[in-house]
């Protein structure tokens, strides 16, 4: 699904963009220029950054 229109980003592109590295939204607008435009996006990146953050949080604690 498309997250910033403006930009042509998926949340597809923004979780591989959190499996890569990026851990702020700071890291995801630098690497995919998500919410430097209009900023409409911003609060769904946010969430997507929050939840996939966890599930990695999750995934390292299981096999730590």
């Amino acid at each position: 699904m498309y997250i910033c229109i403006c930009h042509g980003v998926t949340d597809k592109k923004i979780a591989q963009a959190i499996d890569d590295g990026a851990m702020t939204m700071r890291d995801l607008a630098k690497e995919l220029s998500v919410g430097t435009q209009c900023g409409k996006c911003t609060n769904c990146t946010k969430k997507i950054l929050n939840e996939r953050l966890i599930e990695i949080a999750d995934i390292t604690d299981q096999v730590a």
